[in-house]
């Protein structure tokens, strides 16, 4: 079988799309209520089983995997096309590089504010909270990417643009970390800046969600399950191996809402968004409205 062959029979088993859902607003509206109720689910999930290691690791895999489950197929069926975004060419590989480059980018941010007294270790934390987080964070690092960049970023794209989408889904994932607890103005814009844009560069760059999600799991894990800090204003998720403690002004460590809303953070952040959006550029991935939804097949 050749190449083009191969392409044409995955074109003719994707199922065509419904009529209905092909605007762009229409599928973005299904596809936002859907997986916020995902990340809504998730969310209870992990303050329910925290502070239990292995079930709360199992729950935490099985939960990743339906809501890739779930995406893959919502996007199939409202969208008539292979999910190239989720494509398991190379997947492995482009998880691993996130989850390297989120656990270097989280280690110089807090190796940095302990140079300047803001970072200390009170003590061990717990290994069970660790075992606990690799489910539970990689759940919500998935939920999270599959909402703002698959859903959210992809989709706005299509109507506004690479730039457009860029600027949406950051400040959208900012905003609602201020129901988060100790949230502030300033953490939310932190977190626009640092994460949401970085995230989105990340997912322009490379077109798949597997970088993003490796990324965004390792930043995570880094935070609250190596270095027991809060994570993004949240103190209640498991114990880390050691216990951290913030100290000195909040512009250095973030104050009560972590280190994500720290200038630190920010300023290591900025330094991979402007390489992804480099390579997204000289990829050709910086896309106009007509040019930006995925062709089926």
């Amino acid at each position: 079988m050749t190449e083009r062959d191969s392409v044409a029979e995955q074109a003719e088993a994707a199922p065509a799309s419904p009529k209905w859902s092909r605007p762009a607003w229409i599928r973005l509206v299904v596809l936002l209520v859907l997986f916020v109720l995902v990340d809504g689910v998730i969310g209870a999930v992990y303050s329910a089983l925290k502070d239990h290691a292995v079930l709360g690791l199992l729950c935490g895999l099985v939960l990743t995997a339906l809501v890739l489950l779930a995406y893959a197929k919502a996007v199939r069926f409202l969208e008539g096309r292979d999910v190239v975004e989720l494509a398991r060419d190379g997947a492995v590989a482009r998880v691993r590089r996130g989850l390297l480059i989120g656990l270097v980018l989280f280690a110089v941010a807090i190796g940095i504010i302990a140079m300047f007294g803001g970072y200390g270790i009170d003590g061990w934390g717990s290994v069970g909270g660790v075992i606990a987080s690799v489910g539970l964070m990689s759940a919500a690092a998935v939920a999270e990417e599959v909402l703002f960049r698959g859903v959210l970023f992809r989709i706005v794209e299509e109507m506004a643009g690479t730039w457009g989408a860029m600027a949406v889904s950051a400040v959208v994932f900012g905003a609602l970390h201020l129901v988060n607890p100790h949230a502030t103005i300033w953490g939310a814009i932190a977190i626009m800046i640092e994460a949401g844009l970085m995230l989105g560069a990340a997912y322009a760059a490379t077109r798949t969600l597997w970088l993003p999600i490796g990324l965004h799991l390792a930043w995570n894990f880094a935070e609250g399950a190596i270095f027991g800090v809060t994570v993004s204003g949240s103190g209640d998720g498991p114990q880390g191996l050691v216990k951290g403690t913030l100290s000195g002004s909040a512009v250095l460590t973030g104050g009560t809402f972590g280190p994500e809303a720290s200038v630190v953070a920010i300023l290591v952040c900025g330094v991979p968004t402007v390489l992804f959006l480099r390579l997204a550029k000289q990829r050709g991935n910086i896309r106009s409205r007509k040019a930006s939804r995925p062709s089926a097949g």
